[in-house]
């Protein structure tokens, strides 16, 4: 039996994958307050590192190195059909994501690296914490996590539990992959789309690291949060979904852009202005899959899109639609023939009842356009 990454796979399978990487000492309930509205619109999958959480220690021994890691990352992608997703990581997850976008970069569609670094201060400080803990075990070292991992008075127990009752093996191997890892002269390598968060209080990857990385990938962006030190998802999970959100749903906001383009910015105001803690979800599946993945689809034109658009609405009798997409086509460059033409069509297919009522709605909507009165 091959023996994989311990994972937890959240989201539709059929949406966009999307990889999460822990931190040393954390198993992946570090993404417990994040992972599960990103999985509204990804296939999300958090991992353990070897040792950590359910992830068998002997994935890894002395010597590893952050390549090593990447190799079980993708063959763990690979076990699950996954070919090329997004990944954000936290700290030696995202050194992971780092050395993916350099060297597999036909991987990694989008990139986003948390409280990490290109480099680590150096080789001894990780040299000396892997013998301390070969020697001694984690518990003494756990005793100071929080102060390592949150700004003072903050702590999550589980975390912190989860770091003690790692395989101190395992975890010193990772020691050892952090003292090798530099990556420096590589990054203006990374061709993936790149956000930087950094935790403003985070002594262990500060700020400083994440401009250097930002500074020479080219395009990348940086994000500082203020109240958030090593471990940003947990402490300020609400800032760094937001910051992840806008890096990675693209789609979203090219389908906002288009859905304003094609039904005007009053009627797309007035749905946002409706808009619910209720309704938010269904919201963003629109702007995500309707209008930033359908509707920009350059196969069809705009044009043919708007008179599928009107036949199916008229086939399934969906009226008050069918009046705003008869604007839409307005604005997509129909003639009042043409979508009478298009509605004459359906007659035959759809039924002459139906075309009846559909003449009616596009009649009234034409006349508002025109001014006249409709008859």
């Amino acid at each position: 039996m091959t023996l994989t990454l311990n994972h937890l796979s959240e989201g539709p399978d059929s949406a966009p994958p999307l990889l999460l990487g822990p931190s040393l000492g954390a198993s992946y309930a570090l993404w417990d307050q994040v992972a599960p509205e990103l999985s509204i619109g990804h296939r999300v999958i958090r991992w353990d590192l070897p040792g950590h959480g359910g992830s068998p220690a002997e994935l890894i021994g002395p010597g590893a190195t952050v390549a090593d890691l990447a190799d079980l990352v993708l063959a763990l992608a690979d076990s699950l059909g996954v070919e090329r997703f997004a990944y954000a990581g936290v700290s030696l997850g995202g050194a992971v994501g780092l050395h993916l976008a350099v060297h597999r970069p036909e991987r990694v569609s989008s990139l986003a690296v948390i409280c990490s670094s290109a480099h680590f201060n150096g080789a001894q400080p990780w040299e000396e914490r892997a013998a301390r803990v070969r020697e001694e075990g984690l518990g003494r070292l756990a005793e100071s996590a929080d102060a390592r991992w949150f700004t003072p008075g903050f702590t999550v127990p589980g975390l912190v539990r989860d770091h003690r009752e790692a395989d101190p093996g395992a975890y010193a191997a990772c020691c050892d992959a952090l003292a090798a890892f530099d990556l420096r002269d590589r990054l203006g390598e990374i061709s993936a789309p790149t956000l930087l968060i950094a935790g403003r209080e985070d002594p262990a990857t500060p700020p400083a690291h994440l401009r250097e990385i930002a500074d020479a990938v080219p395009g990348a962006t940086l994000t500082e949060i203020p109240g958030a030190s090593h471990l940003a998802p947990a402490e300020r999970p609400e800032a760094v979904l937001t910051a992840l959100r806008a890096h990675f749903d693209g789609g979203a906001r090219r389908g906002m852009a288009v859905r304003r383009e094609v039904l005007g910015d009053a009627h797309v105001d007035r749905a946002q202005g409706r808009q619910t803690p209720f309704t938010a979800r269904f919201q963003d599946f629109i702007s995500r899959y309707a209008w930033g993945e359908i509707w920009t689809d350059e196969t069809l034109s705009r044009r043919e899109r708007s008179m599928v658009t009107l036949t199916a609405l008229v086939a399934h009798g969906h009226y008050e639609e069918l009046a705003m997409h008869v604007r839409a086509a307005r604005r997509n460059g129909l003639t009042p023939d043409e979508i009478g033409a298009v509605l004459l069509q359906t007659a035959v297919y759809c039924g002459v009842p139906a075309a009846n009522s559909a003449f009616a709605t596009a009649q009234r909507v034409l006349a508002e356009e025109t001014g006249d009165a409709a008859e």
